[in-house]
């Protein structure tokens, strides 16, 4: 937890595209510090005080609703198609028993579980995809992040986006990550900061798809249309209607406490 008034902010945020608007301008501001790593470890920083914030996956949020508290009404959600949160399958997603699962996601995964169940009527055997295996061997894969567009798995001849298939569910956006905080530390000034910089980011987005997303392996094409049609960063009414329902469902399969409102405090 931050020690002090002086001290910088210690933010830490994803490494992946659908990010950078979230952090516009914060790089050159002299009360931050950026801390960049992909979702899933996340909560270990922010649990050990490595970071004052993080953008924790929601399913995490529910997790430790009792520890953490959300500090911004910006967000990584998706309405529909999210073109980053995708399974690869051989078979139709009806056929599938075994999924084998990325290491960076918790909220996905979560999210694979609930729809197949919901949608199918099945029960995912759900493994962690090993460093060594080959994607194709697998009967299904679950990737998220830049990934899955800029390193896509070879050989699948089924796609179902995550995005898509909870809005076919629920007519409701999803929301997959939030900014949050230790209960009872003073965040009137990161939460200015932080919206600051969504609103920025937001209007920049057509730039920022143009000059990162080449580097980072994206079409500006796709990566414009990415940052400003498809991802979400902002946590509105549908939003959060979007995200209690994901965590109703969660509360329904057992794969968070019962006691989950608090996130919303």
């Amino acid at each position: 937890m931050r020690s002090n008034t002086s001290a910088k902010w210690r933010i830490g945020a994803v490494s992946y595209l659908n990010t950078k608007p979230l952090v516009e301008g914060l790089e050159s501001d002299p009360r931050i510090d950026l801390v960049y790593d992909v979702p899933a470890r996340l909560p270990g920083l922010l649990d050990t005080g490595v970071v004052d914030v993080a953008l924790v996956p929601v399913i995490d949020l529910a997790q430790r609703y009792s520890d953490w508290q959300v500090v911004s009404d910006a967000c990584i959600g998706a309405e529909g198609k999210s073109l980053t949160v995708r399974v690869f399958s051989h078979a139709a997603p009806e056929s599938i028993s075994v999924l084998h699962v990325d290491g960076h996601s918790h909220t996905s995964v979560a999210l694979a579980a609930i729809l197949w169940k919901e949608l199918y009527a099945r029960d995912l055997q759900v493994l962690p995809l090993p460093d060594d295996a080959r994607a194709g061997d697998c009967e299904a894969v679950l990737l998220i992040g830049d990934k899955v567009v800029t390193s896509r798995p070879e050989g699948f001849g089924v796609e179902t986006d995550l995005g898509s298939a909870w809005q076919s569910l629920t007519s409701l956006p999803f929301v997959f990550a939030v900014w949050a905080a230790p209960r009872g530390m003073d965040t009137a000034e990161l939460s200015s900061l932080l919206s600051a910089a969504r609103d920025l980011g937001v209007r920049s987005a057509g730039t920022i798809a143009e000059q990162l997303g080449p580097k980072m392996g994206w079409p500006i094409t796709l990566a414009r249309e990415y940052l400003t049609q498809r991802i979400k960063f902002t946590l509105g009414p549908t939003h959060s209607q979007g995200m209690a329902k994901f965590l109703e469902l969660a509360k329904v399969h057992d794969l968070v406490p019962g006691l989950f409102e608090s996130v919303f405090a």
